[in-house]
């Protein structure tokens, strides 16, 4: 009964619970901590620790998978809304500085700082900042290390997703204010243009090497993402500098040049299947964990997140009030990091549906507040906690 094809549908089964327990809790239990927890179990009880590898995932996850999806990321990257945004970008930067000088001086106190470099890029990060560092640890022989660089990703959202709530509500009432009181003038126009901008990304360009759009089928979309990603690899490899890194770098120049297209794996169907993978490489590093391990890391795992969330905090509610910004959408901004794309934009967007008395209020709260969310979570996820990953795997 238990072949490839089941192991597979074993390891779907497991995310699809996840999801949907994730959907019923309105993601305040996140998809990735409870398909943890279930594989986790499983491992200890009932199912192989071979699961993974049985089902076939293993050696797409750890290669393919992630130098495809960060070549794809490189293209979602509109330098033209950066530039725009370049004070939520300074502002989740400087949190993210923040993070990193509170948990590197602080954390030793209570930890190894072997588990410091090991989670501190997936708490200011998402899925590719956790599979860097739990390869990366793994590789250099810290067993507890690699799990606990897996716990950092599946559980960072429990921080993130409340504290988001709180500082955002008070932005909220602040707005609404300004708003009721008629201090404020809206233009409708405007405010859809502005939530439209921050969620499309960058343009198709007409480069020098752009191809027809004829030929653009799923395959040959594919295969293109495909090269920017070798590209990248054999420049992490001559050069010593981390391929990932190199990947986002790729993806953002051959988007320009017209070779990628903006979104590129979106238009091929493939995405979601290569993240499924990787997800599934991830998990696989928790048939090490022990019961005595999870008990090991819940005190590392705890201070890393409150010293880590208090350096944000004071770094970037003092950048903002340094750049004219309201501290607490700054500090709204930065924590986008302990979570991304999408749950910054759902956080969002439930968040002015449920303070807003009116549908006029509720689309000026979205015109304040949506765009710097959504840039914050490219600047932390998609872009910084790459970086930081690539820099953080050479410290071991």
């Amino acid at each position: 009964m238990y072949n490839f094809l089941s192991a597979l549908i074993i390891c779907g089964a497991l995310v699809i619970i996840g999801e949907f327990v994730s959907r019923l809790t309105k993601t305040w239990l996140p998809s990735v901590f409870v398909t943890a927890v279930l594989i986790l179990i499983g491992y200890w009880t009932v199912l192989p620790k071979t699961l993974v590898t049985d089902a076939y995932l293993l050696p797409l996850g750890a290669t393919v998978s992630i130098f495809m999806i960060v070549t794809h990321m490189g293209t979602m990257i509109s330098i033209e809304e950066l530039l725009a945004q370049w004070k939520t970008v300074a502002i989740c930067l400087m949190g993210l500085v923040g993070m990193t000088i509170f948990a590197w001086f602080l954390c030793p106190l209570f930890m190894d700082r072997v588990m410091v470099i090991a989670g501190l890029p997936p708490l200011a990060g998402g899925i590719v900042a956790a599979t860097m560092m739990q390869d990366a640890a793994a590789k250099a022989g810290y067993v507890t290390a690699s799990v606990f660089a897996i716990s950092m990703y599946c559980i960072q959202g429990f921080a993130g997703y409340p504290l988001t709530a709180v500082a955002l509500k008070k932005e909220s009432a602040k707005l609404l204010a300004l708003y009721r009181s008629g201090a404020v003038k809206v233009d409708r126009a405007e405010e859809e243009a502005e939530i439209a901008e921050a969620t499309k990304g960058p343009e198709r360009r007409q480069g020098i090497l752009s191809t027809p759009e004829s030929w653009n089928t799923p395959i040959f979309l594919f295969i293109k993402v495909a090269i920017g990603a070798w590209i990248a690899f054999m420049l992490g490899k001559y050069t010593g500098i981390s391929g990932a890194i190199w990947a986002l770098i790729v993806g953002v120049v051959l988007c320009r040049v017209g070779f990628l297209e903006p979104k590129a794996l979106n238009r091929t169907n493939t995405l979601e299947f290569l993240m499924f993978a990787l997800m599934m490489w991830i998990f696989d590093g928790l048939k090490d964990c022990t019961p005595q391990m999870v008990t090991e890391i819940w005190v590392p795992i705890v201070a890393l997140i409150f010293f880590g969330v208090l350096g944000l905090a004071v770094f970037s509610m003092a950048t903002a009030k340094i750049l004219g910004v309201s501290p607490w959408l700054g500090f709204s901004n930065a924590l986008t990091a302990l979570y991304g794309f999408p749950f910054n934009a759902i956080i969002t967007e439930q968040l002015c549906h449920s303070e807003a008395k009116t549908k006029d209020e509720e689309e000026y709260l979205m015109s304040q507040i949506f765009p710097s969310m959504i840039i914050g979570g490219f600047v932390t996820v998609t872009i910084t906690s790459v970086i930081m990953a690539g820099i953080f795997s050479k410290l071991f």
